[in-house]
């Protein structure tokens, strides 16, 4: 059976989520906007697959963890908003689990 999320919200500094296994879990806000995997926080790879960092890397604002609001992607993922702005990060199933525990 494919991990999947069946029920996601936000607790308090947490995003708690019940999975199609059974397994409950609860990701700390700030540990997931600092392990946003979009390419401008977690740089991307370029022809060769070396990993390329952005010029100028994000700068964290106490609005930086705070969570607006989030959005399922298909059957695999969801997409985080942060209070300064950014929405770019896609966070799958496998990476929220592993921050989750």
């Amino acid at each position: 059976m494919a991990l999947q999320a069946e029920h996601i919200e936000q607790i308090g500094d947490f995003l708690a989520i019940r999975w199609n296994d059974g397994s409950e879990s609860a990701a700390p806000l700030e540990d997931l906007r600092r392990n946003c995997p979009c390419a401008r926080c977690a740089g991307e790879p370029d022809v060769t697959g070396a990993i390329r960092m952005p010029a100028q890397q994000m700068e964290f604002v106490p609005e930086s963890f705070e969570l607006r609001g989030f959005e399922r992607v298909g059957l695999y993922a969801v997409a985080l908003t942060w209070g300064d702005g950014h929405n770019t990060g896609i966070y799958n199933w496998e990476l929220l689990k592993r921050l989750g525990n």
